[in-house]
């Protein structure tokens, strides 16, 4: 295991975000010398907010940030395959890893929020169709950017059928930008992540939740014959970290959480309160930390974090 764990910023902008917003945070996220900007990918909000000025597309900002930001490494957390023919979605991907200069990551998952379907009028079949898609979409996206330049690729599955394709764009990162599996799941996401993820992340769950979705990983990969330890297994957290109580408890309000139920539940308290969280998600095997924004007004927050939290992680 990685002996430092890497801090990545991870926004909610279907929660009301401007893509002024977030390149506000990503910028703020890039000069604070954090590993990544993601965000989710949702077209309705959660909860009780407004989700003001409404949805943004994930991959149309991810493309704005690839050209407005320099260092920092992009993608999301995750892209529901509900949303995207896996074809389109593959030169999509391509474009704005090259538009980035190789800073492009792709978390895919299955689609879970059946409401912003409704809403948008996206179909929304079963679980065991949505994970079937999910598969057949990590098949298509990994063979088109695997294929050699002057190849050509077709796929013949239930839902998607690619004929002599000619596989293009290439990505810049060779052989692909990596890829994100993740989910909660105890047969087919370990799977899947197997056979197609170059990480594997799982969100909002215990420590233990997350060593045992760990080790169900590894096992899938022994039984693919694949080296477990070529993968990169991350955890996701709400982040909500303040410099002393007062300010701890500021924050809080401001994103309508408890203080007692976040020091429970997420990456939350003073910065050595924070520390020893992901200290312990670390010892459970989690090299990565992707930390849950939920004020994009407050850039402090992310300087706070920089400052008292990351060094003691490296």
């Amino acid at each position: 295991m990685k002996t430092r764990m890497e801090l990545r910023i991870f926004t909610e902008p279907q929660q009301g975000a401007s893509y002024d917003q977030l390149l506000a945070v990503a910028r703020t996220a890039e000069e604070a010398g954090f590993g990544a900007f993601f965000r989710s990918d949702h077209y309705l909000s959660m909860g009780e907010v407004d989700g003001l000025p409404g949805p943004t597309d994930a991959w149309t900002t991810l493309a704005g940030l690839a050209r407005d930001t320099e260092r920092i490494r992009l993608g999301t957390l995750l892209s529901a395959a509900t949303f995207r023919l896996p074809g389109p979605l593959a030169i999509t991907v391509a474009e704005v890893d090259a538009m980035s200069g190789g800073r492009v990551e792709l978390g895919l998952g299955a689609g879970w929020y059946e409401e912003e379907h409704r809403a948008y009028g996206i179909p929304f079949p079963s679980v065991e169709e949505r994970f079937d898609r999910l598969e057949e979409q990590l098949a298509v996206v990994h063979g088109l950017w695997s294929t050699p330049e002057g190849g050509r690729f077709s796929f013949e599955g239930r839902h998607y059928r690619l004929s002599d394709s000619p596989a293009l764009p290439k990505p810049l990162q060779r052989p692909h930008p990596p890829i994100v599996v993740g989910g909660h799941g105890r047969r087919r996401t370990p799977e899947l992540a197997a056979r197609y993820a170059d990480e594997f992340n799982v969100a909002f769950v215990s420590v233990e939740t997350c060593r045992r979705q760990f080790e169900l990983v590894r096992e899938a990969c022994r039984r693919v014959g694949r080296d477990a330890d070529a993968l990169t297994y991350s955890v996701a957290l709400v982040l909500c970290c303040g410099e002393d109580e007062g300010e701890f408890t500021r924050r809080a309000d401001r994103i309508r959480r408890q203080p007692d139920e976040l020091r429970e539940h997420g990456a939350a308290g003073l910065p050595a309160e924070v520390v020893e969280t992901l200290e312990a998600y670390r010892a459970a095997g989690a090299e990565r930390a992707y930390l849950q924004v939920l004020d994009l007004a407050d850039l402090e927050h992310l300087h706070l974090v920089a400052e008292k939290v990351a060094p003691e992680l490296s």
